[in-house]
């Protein structure tokens, strides 16, 4: 954690102030410290999409979950269905390809 002990005072005028907080909504940040020594220092922002993140992140719990309930099925009673372990593998193929894409697009930011 960064421990600020130095201070920088500065006048504005409301209409400023409305710009500031409008921007940083724009950036999706809520701490008006953090986004103007962010400004002051970089000259920017960088706001990402993380949509396809997050539904990634759904997948994966559904998939192991799924994943999980198989385990469970197969020690209890050795048995797992073929088609079973075909869905998760299609599912799991589903994943690697949306963790792909979304790579790819976050590298061509870079």
């Amino acid at each position: 954690m960064r421990t600020y002990n130095r201070d920088i005072h500065m006048r504005l005028k409301q209409s400023d102030i409305d710009k500031i907080r409008k921007r940083m909504k724009e950036a999706g940040i809520r701490n008006m410290s953090a986004y103007i020594r962010k400004m002051a220092m970089d000259g920017f922002v960088v706001k990402l999409d993380l949509s396809d993140v997050k539904e990634l992140v759904r997948l994966l719990r559904y998939c192991s979950n799924n994943l999980n309930q198989y385990a469970k099925k197969a020690n209890e009673s050795g048995d797992v269905f073929a088609a079973d372990i075909e869905d998760l593998k299609r599912r799991h193929n589903r994943l690697w390809n949306m963790a792909n894409a979304i790579m790819e697009r976050l590298a061509a930011i870079i």
